[in-house]
């Protein structure tokens, strides 16, 4: 399968509930040889209307983290792990995870990365146990942000959602440490990655 086809499949997806409410099921984006996939929860109200991902008031945020970093939107792969839009912005529930990640898991066979960059909780929680990696407890959750996590030939690197910045802006000094940590993933030279940030 290519990806143009798997594209097809995913907008005219009604297999669940939320295809219902939305205005558009968002397809991934980004360099299909990418080293790196950044996979989020869903879309929002902006690009759910627009078709397009990370345009709205999160996607400021994530330009800016990236343009910190100095990791280029062309050069990553960007993805939902819903591609719906949850309505007033509720959880994804089980059983609409279980069916749009299979879109997912399908993007991942294609585009083939070397690090899997999972967005937020629910987006760490499919991929960690994807992986069969032990799920912290919540209580323990936020310091696994910014770890390095090794899963066969891929790394996993958990980052917050950049949307969390805008509830939140004294976490912002925090996340842009961290986000720039992307870039040094993807110049692949592992000696300027402190020992320290590898678990696993």
């Amino acid at each position: 399968m290519r990806i143009e086809d798997l594209n097809e499949k995913i907008r005219k997806c009604s297999k669940c509930r939320l295809s219902e409410t939305r205005m558009n099921a968002l397809c991934g984006e980004g360099a299909l040889n990418a080293r790196l996939l950044l996979i989020a929860q869903a879309p929002g109200e902006t690009e759910d209307r627009e078709g397009k991902m990370f345009i709205g008031p999160s996607g400021k945020v994530l330009d800016e983290l990236l343009e910190i970093a100095a990791v280029s939107r062309g050069k990553i792969y960007m993805t939902n792990l819903v591609k719906c839009m949850l309505p007033k912005y509720r959880k994804p529930k089980q059983d609409e995870i279980e069916i749009c990640s299979k879109y997912l898991d399908k993007e991942i066979e294609l585009i083939d990365p070397k690090i899997l960059v999972p967005l937020g909780y629910f987006a760490i929680k499919y991929i960690f146990e994807k992986n069969a990696i032990p799920l912290p407890s919540k209580g323990e959750f936020h310091k696994i942000y910014g770890k390095i996590i090794l899963a066969g030939d891929r790394k996993i690197f958990p980052l917050k959602h950049p949307a969390a910045v805008l509830y939140n802006d004294s976490i912002k000094d925090e996340m842009i440490k961290n986000y720039c940590k992307m870039r040094v993933l993807l110049n692949n030279d592992e000696q300027e990655i402190p020992h320290s940030l590898e678990v696993g």
